[in-house]
């Protein structure tokens, strides 16, 4: 799979976040990377920032918090188109969730983890 194809893949999965909640997110830039930390090799996606839960009057001026979603990872884990679609799907549900303030305890409730 190309990059270009798993932009899109990551781009689809942004795109069926019902609207009212692709509303609220703010201050948050996605990425895709080809690798993560290689103390993490296994990462697929990593959400770094401060939670809407977690923010208050401080907050302004900050840079925008990183939704970054691993392709080789996931292309290693995945052995179908099919596959590796879903995984993105998940993976950016779950990241996204971590925007919103959901720990990790409470996605693997949810079935997101």
């Amino acid at each position: 799979m190309t990059r270009d194809e798993f932009e899109t893949l990551v781009a689809d999965a942004l795109d069926q976040i019902p609207p009212k909640l692709a509303a609220m997110m703010d201050n948050v830039a996605i990425f895709v990377e080809d690798e993560p930390d290689p103390a993490s090799p296994d990462l697929l996606g990593l959400y770094e920032g401060t939670p809407l839960t977690e923010r208050g009057e401080w907050y302004a001026g900050v840079l925008p918090d990183r939704i970054i979603i691993y392709m080789g990872p996931t292309l290693r884990y995945c052995e179908t188109h099919e596959q590796i679609t879903d995984e993105v799907r998940t993976t950016v549900i779950h990241e996204v969730a971590h925007h919103f303030g959901f720990d990790d305890h409470e996605l693997h409730e949810l079935g997101w983890s």
